[in-house]
């Protein structure tokens, strides 16, 4: 008997990953992508898994939650880590990639496979058989309704915000120096120094800044999410806020003169070649021409120009604790699964491992097989144990972190020490777990 596809909607990081993971395990697979025929309020290119926000994948180091979901992912086979690790560039201690050439490449790669379909149109209803939902925060509106006539239940959402990106040609290299925090690595980063003064008339500016308004129901629904908080949110907090975040100069020092300033904004490179530069930590809702004045009273950005301004835009997502199970599976449709921030998980990683284990999971149902579910110890485990087992009542989209696994078995007070603990738990149970398949 013929194997019927199993058909993926949205080629973002989870669906890319999921219809690669459907595919590998020798399923045919059909992944709908409604770009070119329509685009979202934040895509600008029909290409696969584009990213949309920063190139940055987070921290590589294993001891830290994103790195750990990092190796993880490649422990297990991930396309989507594996193609960020050939088109890194450098970014200290973070995983970042030139997006262009990482997200053309999946294209590529995707539409190549003997068994992936890559269907370029809009998908307004879900479909029958074994489906993977992976259209991300901007879902189309009929979809959408869709989702809710199934479901029952109404969308929760946040804001979410993309920094700008600066053309490197346009910042002064004679104010601003290469280095990373604590010399970590490669010096990867352009760092654009404050004294006291600089800093207090920036922040001044930042917080009177006009922002783009939102409308009445954004205004009524909708919440930050506290790690992508707009740069003049954080600033409105207090004088200090930035110097604590995104601006802190703690580990950062000019080897020109050996001095450490009073606040530092950070410079991430975008692409290989160093031509385009993203401003870590500036998501912003700032009219674009508030943005232009207020950034360019930073020292080294005078000049600067902006390839892209920083946009903010709402983003949706299900009650998931209410609806999934731990195996990314929807409770009242067992052949129907979800990954990506549909399902309230934040961040490009736990995109990418939503949609590894729901692609594994919408293969072994095709073959008939139990659905996988992970070991709570491990990063993957414990991100989609907690968006199934959470308050409903005040669930809220999560990012990897230590504080959703389960704790050792004894206190370790130093907390390096304690994450690495963390990690070699991980991944020694992300082994033992493979062998059970």
């Amino acid at each position: 008997m013929e194997q019927q596809p199993i058909q993926v909607i949205g080629g973002g990081l989870a669906g890319t990953e999921a219809a690669w993971q459907i595919a590998q395990a020798g399923i045919p697979v059909i992944l709908h992508e409604m770009r070119p025929q329509r685009f979202s309020g934040a895509h600008h290119t029909e290409h696969l898994a584009e990213l949309v926000c920063s190139n940055s994948f987070g921290a590589m180091a294993s001891d830290r939650a994103a790195g750990l979901l990092h190796e993880e992912l490649r422990r297990l086979g991930s396309i989507v880590i594996g193609k960020a690790d050939e088109h890194m560039v450098p970014a200290g201690g973070a995983l970042a990639v030139d997006r262009g050439q990482f997200s053309q490449d999946l294209t590529t790669t995707l539409a190549a496979h003997p068994l992936v379909e890559l269907r370029r149109q809009e998908i307004s209803a879900i479909p029958e058989g074994i489906v993977v939902l992976a259209t991300g925060p901007l879902t189309s509106p009929d979809l959408a309704s869709d989702l809710h006539r199934f479901t029952g239940m109404e969308y929760l959402s946040f804001f979410d915000a993309a920094s700008p990106i600066i053309v490197g040609e346009s910042i002064n290299r004679d104010i601003a120096f290469m280095a990373s925090r604590y010399d970590k690595g490669e010096a990867a980063y352009l760092n654009c120094p404050m004294n006291q003064e600089q800093y207090l008339h920036f922040w001044q500016e930042l917080s009177n800044g006009e922002q783009v308004e939102l409308k009445d129901f954004e205004r009524e629904s909708a919440k930050f999410f506290e790690a992508c908080l707009p740069i003049e949110e954080q600033a409105r907090r207090g004088e200090d806020t930035m110097r604590y975040g995104p601006l802190k100069p703690v580990g950062l020092s000019d080897s020109r003169t050996g001095e450490r300033s009073y606040a530092v904004v950070q410079l991430r490179q975008e692409d290989k070649a160093g031509k385009l530069w993203n401003m870590v930590g500036f998501q912003t809702n700032l009219r674009w021409g508030e943005q232009k004045r207020i950034f360019r009273l930073i020292p080294g950005l005078a000049s600067a120009e902006f390839v892209r301004l920083g946009v903010m835009h709402r983003n949706t997502f299900i009650n998931a604790p209410q609806l999934m199970l731990p195996t990314l599976q929807f409770k009242q449709r067992p052949n129907l699964l979800a990954a990506g921030q549909l399902i309230g998980t934040e961040g490009y990683t736990a995109a990418a491992a939503g949609g590894w284990l729901a692609g594994a999971n919408a293969a072994r149902l095709a073959l008939g097989k139990t659905p996988l579910s992970q070991p709570p110890t491990t990063m993957m485990g414990a991100l989609f144990d907690f968006i199934s087992s959470a308050s409903p009542k005040h669930f809220q989209p999560m990012p990897p972190n230590f504080g959703i696994i389960p704790e050792l078995g004894k206190k370790i007070k130093n907390k390096r020490e304690r994450y690495g603990v963390y990690r070699d738990r991980s991944l020694t149970d992300l082994e033992t777990w493979k062998t059970s398949w």
